[in-house]
């Protein structure tokens, strides 16, 4: 299992695909591993050098301090990044990875060739949402929140219809650290980038899910406005369209950076 060893943290990543090919990074979202990317990333892999990774506090990556800030995971990305000698990338995200997208290309514009957030904002909910969601790990645990958690994932008409994926990723919330979600949530809680995007210069495919209540098709609509060179698209799912509409959401990524 790679590790990298960062200066501030430790990073649980997988490096897959041919040597030479674009590189396509995927960010994951608040609660998941890189495991996420399991429904994309062997087709993926046929057409590019693809890197996922665990945030930090999340999956096998070391949780460290009570907060983190966008900051601190948008430079993770970077510091990976520049360990394994990668100069150029795309970046695809889902949510939290989707703001984390967002951000490096704001802070990287060099180095970004495309990016695609999905189911992301460039705020995402409200400071007193993620406090209120902060004291209840603090005090409940992540067990306390993992049924409103699927019904924001997922559209309820997939519940029933693909249970095992719902379980799946209900395992991966219960597996993530409970210090490393709060410290993401105060992450979330503190980040606004909405007088940053504008300067978002590289090609950008936003992608939102109809039934999403987490970041509405208004949020994905705002950042298209927003970002000068964005397109978007929408799907019919909830917050986590990777998984529940795993096919189009391929197909969109590759016909996006012209593997189709």
């Amino acid at each position: 299992m790679p590790i990298a060893s960062l200066k501030n943290t430790s990073l649980h990543y997988e490096l897959e695909g041919p040597e030479g090919a674009p590189v396509v990074v995927l960010s994951n979202s608040l609660g998941t591993e890189l495991s996420l990317w399991e429904p994309q990333v062997t087709a993926l892999t046929r057409h590019f050098r693809v890197l996922r990774y665990d945030t930090r506090g999340h999956g096998s990556s070391r949780s460290q301090g009570s907060s983190y800030s966008l900051d601190d995971l948008g430079g993770d990305v970077l510091a990976l990044l520049n360990l394994l000698e990668i100069e150029r990338f795309h970046v695809c995200g889902v949510s939290l990875g989707g703001i984390t997208a967002l951000w490096l290309a704001i802070h990287a514009p060099q180095r970004v060739l495309s990016l695609m957030p999905c189911n992301t904002a460039a705020r995402i909910g409200s400071e007193s949402s993620w406090q209120a969601r902060i004291e209840q790990v603090t005090e409940r645990g992540l067990a306390s929140i993992a049924d409103a958690t699927m019904e924001r994932w997922f559209t309820e008409s997939f519940r029933r219809s693909d249970p095992a994926r719902v379980e799946t990723a209900r395992r991966m919330l219960l597996h993530t650290d409970a210090q490393g979600y709060i410290a993401c949530c105060a992450a979330l809680r503190d980040a606004d980038l909405r007088d940053a995007i504008a300067s978002i210069a590289a090609p950008a495919l936003v992608i939102s899910g109809t039934h999403d209540p987490v970041t509405p098709p208004s949020d994905g609509h705002y950042l298209q406005g927003a970002i000068p060179s964005a397109r978007y698209c929408e799907l019919n799912a909830a917050h986590i369209s990777n998984v529940e509409q795993s096919g189009a959401f391929l197909q969109t990524m590759l016909e996006f950076l012209g593997a189709l």
